[in-house]
């Protein structure tokens, strides 16, 4: 793996975890943005397969996340100044185009992409979100972002994560809980605490449901780019009936749905990996 750390337009510095194919080249490379308060490590399941494909992959960590600098200017904590960051990142690397896997947030991101610049976008896999979210699920994430303290091992950590996650992912057993503490906490003097700058909460928990606009120009602008979209079938943030709002508006689009997984998918059940897989292999 090779690691970056690419300057933004101001001077925040944004994390790349850089991936080579394994074999000879096939198509554009694939870039992995992951959701609000998660890091780079969401995609440690994928990676391996998609390197496989003969596909380079680059996993970042969103400003204010991971590895990545926290913003002093914590109203740059949206997906615009993200959008801007991912463009500056590529043409940093002398990417030309990509194909976008975006986890809720990160898929945000890959419309705003697409609408800024189609041509970069080659291909795109929106998972567990679309043009608008439902309410519900955004009522949800505002109550929990920056309000959970720190723990003093893992195994506490595990058991908080645990109690917030257990609607999305039920019937998982400790191991599970303990390696997703794992890839969304760090490990501090302090304590075991969650691994983004807690002011990404002043913008996320506003609580207003209208905090996110709806983005059905920008779903417009992957209209010619291969696209897929996976929803957990509990998700309490993409509904069904999106996703079929979602189909009319472009009938070629690929979807899948994980059973019995809410927001969102890890991306390694075989439904999820089927879509990816697909879209990656319709991108030369």
């Amino acid at each position: 793996m090779n690691e970056h750390m690419i300057v933004g337009h101001d001077g925040v510095k944004t994390f790349v975890a850089d991936f080579d194919p394994v074999g000879a080249y096939t198509g554009p490379p694939v870039l992995c943005l992951h959701g609000l308060t998660r890091n780079h490590k969401d995609f440690l399941g994928v990676i391996e397969p998609i390197r496989r494909m003969g596909r380079r992959v680059l996993a970042i960590d969103v400003r204010g996340r991971g590895r990545s600098d926290w913003d002093p200017n914590p109203s740059n904590y949206n997906p615009l100044v993200y959008a801007q960051d991912v463009l500056t990142i590529l043409n940093r690397l002398g990417l030309k185009r990509a194909v976008f896997l975006g986890t809720s947030m990160g898929g945000i991101i890959t419309m705003l992409v697409a609408a800024f610049s189609q041509t970069t976008v080659a291909g795109a896999i929106l998972n567990d979100i679309g043009p608008e979210v439902d309410p519900a699920g955004l009522k949800r994430i505002q109550g929990y972002v920056g309000k959970i303290g720190r723990a003093s091992n893992w195994e506490e950590a595990a058991a908080m994560i645990a109690v917030i996650g257990e609607s999305a992912f039920p019937g998982k057993d400790a191991a599970f809980w303990d390696d997703f503490a794992r890839k969304t906490c760090i490990e501090t003097p302090e304590g075991i605490l969650f691994d983004y700058d807690p002011a990404i909460s002043q913008v996320a928990s506003s609580g207003r449901t209208e905090a996110i606009p709806t983005l059905w120009d920008q779903y417009a602008a992957l209209a010619p780019i291969p696209t897929a979209v996976i929803r957990g079938a509990l998700s309490d943030l993409l509904s069904a009936d999106i996703v079929e709002r979602m189909k009319l508006a472009k009938p070629d689009l690929i979807t899948a749905e994980v059973p019995n997984v809410g927001h969102a998918p890890t991306l390694e059940e075989p439904e999820a990996w089927t879509a990816i897989e697909a879209i990656i292999r319709q991108t030369k």
